[in-house]
Formats: structure tokens, C-alpha cells, sequence
């Protein structure tokens, strides 16, 4: 199967990355082809224009970092859309809107070719060793065919159900996450304040019922002063704002991620949109006068997780 790739920043980088590390025939594109070069040397092609790239391949993924981009690269004169055909999968890898994904996916159907949306969880860090998660949304039997490559992406993988789904899902996952990040914020500076030690107490909650994925890895690029989560506070505004549009058409009265998003942007106008999403404990920081550092914290990240051992595929639907 020949695959082609748009979109190589820093989940879509290392997910091609796996991509070719594993063997595959791979095509890419970027916006910047200095990015795209690494890639180049290593065995992967180049495409000229999305068309191109949709013409050549078997399966089109888009890891892009809106909806609104995916949508220029799909539907322009010479995107992807022009050049599907008959048989051809695109798989959307992005983090975006339910709605958008379905409106892109009836114009893949009406030239033939298959759609599935097929967003990652669990960081740039697993993101590059191929153990991150994926979720997959759409038929069962494009799933089967998408599975050796979502298999040498990702460690596991759960098919969710049908188109959508996956998308619905992954703004679940991200407004999750993002509540988390804020109350360990909270958490850590009530515990400093209150005379803890702070290696004691990342130990305890990591222990502890108040544990998450977010503590075992966004705690620790706070208590060592990198901040450096790979994911950023405009990321973060965009991916919680999708999550309120989908409560939203739901009729979900929400109470906790208004509140949530506010803390967010705020933190933006404070330290900048490319700022890591985790420095929105500096907020909290500033306020109390005191920097949430545990010294001999370990200097870099941890992956608490082993690398990819195996796959663990969740289908449902059967």
C-alpha cells in the first residue's frame, strides 16, 4: 500500500515517521519542505500539490492543525478531492469538528472513494516510538484495510464506531485532559503552600485515586521548569471550543469547560499563544509568588508507558 502524508509538524512528523520506519511506501507534503526533507532522505517522495498526492497513493492521511486547513487542502483546484478516485481511502488525523469531517467525508464518498476519521491520543512523545493511541472512526471494512498502517502508527487502536464517532471522542479526550492540567495546577500549589514537599507529593497523587495520564507526564515538565509538552494554549483553546460545539448541538448545559476555556485564554493573552499548554500553572505562579519546581526532579520527560511491545486492537461494531 502506497500512503501519502500532509501535514508533518510535530504529531504528523512522527506519525510518518513511524510510517516509514516500518516500511511503507510513503509520499508526503508540507507547507514547508525543509520539514519534509528528513523524510526525503530517508526514502519518501515528494508531492507537488495535494491532487498530485491523492492521484499517486492508495491512502491520503491529513494531520493538519485546524479545520478550517484541512478544508483548503482538501477542496482547493488542486487538493486531495480532485485527485480521489475509486477504491482510495483518506483518513482525517486531525483533531476537528464532527460536523466538518462529515461534510468533507460526502464529498469523498460522491467521487468514490472511502473516509475515515482517525484522530491520536497520549503526545508527541508516543506519537514518535508508535505508541500512541488512535481512534477510528468509519466502515469496518475500510478499517480493516487502514489497519497495518494505523497498526504501525499507533500501539492501540479502537474502532469507535462509524464516521465521526472518532472525532466526538478525541474533543472528549483533549477537554479531559485540559480540566486536568488546570486542577493539578491547583492541586500542586495548595500542597507547596501548604508545606509539602514537591517530589512527595507528585508521588502521591501518581499513587494515589487522584492519579491521571496527564500527571504522570504534563507534572513532570512542570516540576522540572521545561514546560515542554509539545502541545500549546492556542491548541488547547481550539481543541476545548470543538468540545463546546459538540455539547452545544447535544444540548448539554456545561459548567465546567466554560470556566475552563476562560483560564485557558487567559493564559494566552498572558504568555502567548505558542506558549506550552502547560505553563497555564504559571497563572498560578504569579499569583501565589512561587514556582512549582521539586529539586533532582528527573530533567526530562518520562514515558510511563513501555514502548509499543504490541498492538492492542478494540473493534466494535463486529
Amino acid at each position: 500500500m502506497k500512503i501519502g502524508f500532509i501535514g508533518l509538524g510535530n504529531v504528523g512528523g512522527k506519525l510518518a515517521g513511524s510510517l516509514l520506519r516500518n516500511g511503507f511506501d510513503l509520499m508526503v507534503r508540507d507547507l514547508n519542505r525543509d520539514i519534509a526533507q528528513p523524510f526525503l532522505d530517508d526514502g519518501a517522495s515528494w508531492a507537488e500539490s495535494p491532487k498530485e498526492m491523492a492521484e499517486a497513493v492508495d491512502m491520503v492521511i491529513t494531520c493538519l492543525p485546524s479545520p478550517a486547513a484541512c478544508a483548503a487542502v482538501m477542496e482547493a483546484e488542486d487538493g486531495i478531492l480532485a485527485g480521489l478516485r475509486q477504491g482510495k481511502i483518506w483518513l482525517e488525523m486531525s483533531t476537528t469538528d464532527e460536523a466538518e469531517v462529515k461534510r468533507l467525508a460526502e464529498k469523498v464518498i460522491a467521487v468514490g472513494a472511502t473516509p475515515m476519521d482517525t484522530p491520536v491520543s497520549g503526545g508527541c512523545h508516543r506519537a514518535a516510538t508508535g505508541n500512541i493511541a488512535i481512534f477510528a472512526g468509519g466502515e469496518r471494512q475500510a478499517f480493516e484495510r487502514a489497519l497495518p498502517a494505523l497498526s504501525a502508527m499507533g500501539r492501540r487502536i479502537l474502532h469507535t464506531g462509524p464516521l465521526g464517532s472518532a472525532s466526538v471522542l478525541k474533543v472528549v479526550t483533549n477537554y479531559l485532559a485540559s480540566v486536568h492540567l488546570v486542577s493539578l495546577g491547583e492541586a500542586m500549589m495548595t500542597a507547596a503552600k501548604a508545606g509539602m514537599d514537591l517530589n512527595t507529593t507528585y508521588e502521591a497523587i501518581r499513587i494515589s485515586s487522584g492519579n491521571s495520564f496527564v500527571h504522570e507526564t504534563e507534572s513532570q515538565v512542570i516540576l522540572n521548569g521545561s514546560f515542554n509538552i509539545n502541545f500549546t494554549m492556542d491548541l488547547v483553546i481550539k481543541d476545548m471550543t470543538l468540545f463546546q460545539s459538540v455539547a452545544e448541538r447535544a444540548g448539554v448545559p456545561l459548567e465546567i469547560s466554560p470556566k475552563v476555556l476562560d483560564i485557558f485564554k487567559q493564559g494566552q493573552e498572558k504568555y502567548g499563544p505558542r506558549a506550552w499548554s502547560s505553563m497555564i500553572v504559571k497563572r498560578l505562579e504569579d499569583a501565589c509568588g512561587m514556582d512549582l519546581r521539586a529539586p533532582g526532579f528527573p530533567p526530562e520527560m518520562i514515558d510511563t508507558e513501555p514502548e509499543a511491545p504490541g498492538q492492542e486492537v478494540i473493534v466494535k461494531g463486529r
